[in-house]
């Protein structure tokens, strides 16, 4: 029987999966690197709300994330916020 940490943890990687195979390269990195650096932290209202955001157009989020468009009022959560103003670290 799976319990609930198993469940949790199989949804993190498929999550981590899903945010760095997007299909736009640019938001490859930005999701992918968000993911990367917070799921491992995120409550499981988060990973839900994650899962959630992954299902907005790529186009949508990159223009929020390079400040093309505003984000809609109505989508603007702190979480989004948070992901459309992470930047990667490439020094590493």
């Amino acid at each position: 029987m799976i319990d609930n940490s198993q469940k949790t943890e199989t949804m993190r990687k498929r999550l981590l999966w899903r945010a760095t195979h997007r299909g736009i390269k640019e938001m490859d990195l930005i999701a992918g690197g968000f993911a990367a650096a917070r799921l491992p932290t995120m409550s499981h209202d988060d990973l839900l709300a994650f899962e959630v955001m992954l299902e907005l157009p790529d186009q949508d989020l990159l223009a929020w994330a390079t400040r093309q468009d505003e984000v809609p009022t109505a989508l603007r959560t702190p979480l989004l916020l948070e992901l459309i103003n992470f930047r990667p670290d490439f020094s590493v």
